[in-house]
């Protein structure tokens, strides 16, 4: 049986993020275990201190034992009380602020009974004293700590996953752009016997407009090849006259579209503006706009392709009279896999977005559209003076 490198890496990554997670959850239960632990151990200490006061009597600070008794309980706060709570006996790690001030005692003893019950205390002579007494800090360190760990354990878990489907993207990247040079390479050979055609064409008495159309189509399948060689490689950018590229794209669909719709383009008729572009790609971008467009229109309708600018960007609007895009699918159309069309893989926004905005650091994006009424997208690049 074969198993391939990508079904290998998925199940290693699996594994390292799973034994991640089990170690996270032995520390995690380890340092609980911890906790619990040392706070049955502290209660049980002070119960042992509490039956050494009531065995000896009186409490007296300067009774060696209970001196020793004191000392070995100072990591512990405590306060002792008269058995009607009116007079502090005695205390440890309590601040003078609280113990002179009745609210604050009040509240404290309250707090203190809180995280372990008060011991009452008989002495010797019949009266009674009340201990209130804490967690020491060491234990409050280690009853928080495991939900520190747990955030921990959150956050690698988000990084695994993170550092998961990156690789995994990747992986995907990688065939993409595997597949997409090979397709280049396999349209090299129909492409130089198409110019071979074309070349013979020309000797026979054809009408020469028709050979000079296909031979426009061949171009335009040569472009496509390149375009697709140049994914996944090196993208060079260079002054362009925008005009005249987006041009270059309305005046071949103009020949090429349905009788009743209408494609129309201010470029020619204005000052060029200019921006640093890849030719090929950028022309790919357009003619993705233009292909939705007219599917957009099935047949009938218009589409307007307007070059505006301000001091710092250069805007093509694309612009149709169509179905329209829900307000809730102005992003989504970007992503990759969605579409509307019952054929289509849903790729060409989604690389779209990527040429203007990964290679050519500008923006696309819908700036108006409505269900029943057309859609109008726009490229946004930074402007290039002379």
């Amino acid at each position: 049986m074969n198993i391939d490198r990508t079904t290998l890496s998925f199940r290693k990554k699996v594994v390292l993020i799973s034994f991640g997670l089990a170690i996270g959850c032995v520390s995690l239960w380890f340092t609980s275990s911890m906790a619990r632990q040392l706070r049955e151990k502290e209660n049980y200490e002070v119960r042992l201190w509490a039956l050494a006061i009531e065995r000896l009597g009186q409490f007296n600070a300067d009774d060696p034992l209970s001196a020793y008794i004191m000392d070995s309980r100072n990591n512990i706060p405590f306060i002792r009380t008269t058995d009607n709570f009116s007079e502090v006996l005695s205390s440890n790690l309590i601040p003078d602020r609280i113990l002179y001030h009745p609210d604050l005692l009040s509240r404290k003893l309250e707090q203190l009974a809180r995280e372990n019950p008060p011991l009452e205390i008989t002495a010797w002579n019949g009266s009674r004293f009340y201990i209130f007494y804490g967690n020491s800090r060491l234990q409050k360190t280690l009853t928080v700590f495991p939900f520190v760990q747990l955030a921990v354990i959150v956050i690698f878990i988000g990084f695994g996953f993170l550092t998961f489907r990156s690789s995994q993207e990747d992986e995907q990247n990688k065939v993409w752009i595997g597949l997409a040079k090979e397709t280049a390479h396999q349209l090299g050979t129909p492409i130089s016997s198409l110019l071979g055609w074309i070349e013979y064409l020309k000797t026979q008495h054809i009408d020469p407009s028709v050979v000079e159309e296909m031979n426009k189509d061949l171009t335009r399948l040569m472009k496509v090849a390149d375009r697709f060689s140049k994914i996944g490689s090196e993208t060079v950018l260079s002054p362009a006259n925008v005009n005249e590229v987006v041009g270059s794209s309305v005046m071949y669909f103009r020949t090429r579209i349905p009788r009743n719709v209408t494609l129309s383009y201010n470029g020619l008729a204005i000052a060029p503006v200019q921006a640093m572009i890849n030719g090929a790609l950028f022309e790919w971008v357009v003619e993705n706009l233009l292909k939705n467009s007219l599917d957009a229109l099935q047949g009938q309708g218009e589409i307007d392709v307007r070059i505006s600018d301000d001091l710092e960007w250069v805007y093509i609007d694309v612009k149709d009279t169509g179905k329209g895009i829900p307000k809730s699918n102005f992003k989504r159309i970007f992503e990759p896999g969605f579409t509307t069309k019952t054929r289509g893989w849903g790729l060409g926004l989604s690389l779209s977005r990527r040429i203007i905005e990964e290679y050519h650091k500008g923006r696309i994006y819908v700036v108006d559209s409505e269900p029943g009424r057309g859609t109008t997208i726009r490229i946004a690049l930074k402007r290039l003076y002379a």
